[in-house]
């Protein structure tokens, strides 16, 4: 039986101290990451160095001790290893040449073409496999098709996702095309990475919650299906996270009609709901709101002994509800974790 707590939790054992990591754990309010991102030139630099890349995954492992290591890396890699020009402007984030027709997604590189890319992302992930300590687990990660899909579609990312509202709309044929080229290169990339040596998966959907009725359900809910089935069949064994964010009521149900092991929750439900919606199908991740490690104090404590209370009846993985931000001191991580594990 795995000693690694965060495996533990995703196989639905009900630990007295929950598992912790952060979602962005490797990021801009560690000083540290501040200097290696320099060193690498620039983001989508430091995402296809390998040797950096794990340092920067390294790194919140050595300060804080957390449960689990995520793969440093970005949704929109699977984009650019489609086809699509990718770029980062300072201070405005990720832009993308776009996907708005039927014979533009005709053209995406074939699903098998992807790895030429994405190579070193793998490495990475060897690297860290053998240099995590013993006790930590290894998260692999991919965007969700329809989050990864309205980045393609907008070329940047938009308040509300509209353009790739207006596509689905316009061409739902189209669309759903996109989004199915986009599952297969997300299975044929978590799989790499797995192979690798990833002992979990999580799978961002960090738009989920603009997405409605049967739309969730043929653009959230299946595309996570058919992913988790293939993951599964491939590497028996291996858990998946799911990350609906800001599906509300919707998280209900989710992890049994996906599949998932385990949902993580953004800070927006409540955890009392959750533990009494959510929790009854197996693990979840969360919930803690972000801003809490920007402004600390014994609100910051309160709140994450409220977490930990409200889903101590059940399989948890502490985290937050959203990444952390890089206005965040990390002086208060310790205080988080202290109130975690003290």
């Amino acid at each position: 039986m795995t000693q690694k707590t965060i495996l533990r939790a995703l196989a639905g054992e009900r630990l007295p101290t929950p598992p912790v990591w952060m979602m962005r754990q490797a990021g801009r309010y560690l000083p540290e990451y501040r200097a290696t991102r320099a060193q690498a030139g620039d983001f989508l630099s430091l995402c296809y160095y390998p040797d950096l890349a794990a340092e920067v995954t390294l790194q919140p492992i050595r300060r804080y001790g957390f449960d689990a290591a995520i793969l440093f890396a970005d949704i929109l890699l699977i984009p650019q290893a489609l086809g699509l020009d990718l770029w980062f402007v300072t201070g405005e984030g990720p832009r993308l040449s776009t996907v708005t027709s039927a014979a533009e997604v005709a053209a995406l590189k074939p699903v098998d073409a992807i790895h030429d890319t994405l190579s070193p992302i793998y490495e990475t992930v060897r690297i860290l496999s053998r240099e995590l300590p013993r006790e930590t687990t290894l998260i692999g990660f991919a965007g969700a098709p329809w989050t990864v899909a309205t980045y393609m579609i907008a070329g940047r990312g938009t308040p509300d996702q509209g353009p790739a509202h207006m596509f689905k709309d316009a061409d739902r044929a189209s669309f759903t095309a996109l989004i199915d080229r986009v599952t297969e290169a997300t299975i044929a990339y978590l799989s790499a990475q797995i192979e690798a040596g990833a002992e979990v998966v999580k799978l961002f959907d960090s738009w989920a919650g603009s997405l409605k009725g049967q739309d969730f359900d043929d653009f959230a809910l299946e595309p996570a299906r058919r992913i988790i089935t293939e993951i599964k069949a491939r590497h028996p064994g291996i858990p998946v996270i799911a990350f609906p964010r800001e599906a509300g009521p919707r998280y209900a149900g989710f992890a049994h009609a996906t599949g998932a092991d385990c949902v993580a929750l953004d800070n927006s439900v409540d955890a009392e709901w959750a533990a009494a919606h959510v929790q009854m199908d197996g693990c979840v991740q969360g919930n803690l709101d972000p801003k809490l490690l920007v402004s600390g104090g014994p609100d910051l404590e309160s709140e994450v002994r409220r977490v930990v209370n409200a889903f101590s009846n059940g399989p948890h993985i502490f985290n937050l509800g959203h990444g952390i931000t890089p206005d965040a001191d990390p002086q208060n991580v310790s205080r988080m974790l202290a109130a975690i594990r003290g």
